[in-house]
């Protein structure tokens, strides 16, 4: 999940269905882990996205991608 929140946050181009756990993606990408993990979350148990190549957005999800991120030291 936290690759199809990173790629619709992005607008990388691909296909993206969540069901239940259940996760297909065709297209997009994977979150870099440095300098420190990404921490979106889809808050949706299931959904269909598509995201083409000029940032155009089509989805079921209506909500925000991208949960609070605190540093700790």
């Amino acid at each position: 999940m936290r690759e199809i929140a990173y790629s619709m946050d992005l607008r990388v181009p691909g296909f993206y269905v969540w069901f239940y756990g259940f996760n297909l993606r065709i297209g997009g990408a994977v979150p870099e882990d440095d300098p420190y993990p990404y921490p979106g979350k889809i808050h949706s148990p299931a959904g269909i996205a598509l995201v083409l190549p000029k940032g155009k957005i089509f989805t079921t999800y209506r909500r925000g991608y991208s949960s609070k991120h605190t540093r700790t030291k």
